[in-house]
């Protein structure tokens, strides 16, 4: 079976897990294999993207190439572009 290999943006406040890098490359055939390879990487990471049950917490937008998306089982492919996106808020 073919591994998807992908190329990952990092958003700035992530970027304590991957010791401030900007992109890294990530496996998987879906987002949520993506996820969990970030996570096997850089541990600690998917948890400040999604929730105990399992969805994209509220300040994270995720795209693929161009195309946003809330589905954790979105199919990826060799050479997408992930990018995540953390939402800015404050007063």
């Amino acid at each position: 079976m073919k591994t998807n290999i992908c190329t990952v943006h990092v958003a700035s406040p992530l970027r304590s897990y991957t010791k401030g890098a900007t992109k890294v490359i990530a496996k998987g055939a879906s987002l949520q294999e993506v996820l969990a390879d970030l996570d096997q990487q850089f541990p600690g990471m998917r948890f400040r993207m999604i929730d105990e049950q399992n969805h994209i917490r509220e300040h994270i937008r995720l795209s693929i190439n161009t195309q946003m998306t809330n589905d954790l089982m979105h199919p990826l492919k060799s050479g997408d572009v992930l990018h995540l996106i953390c939402a800015l808020s404050g007063g």
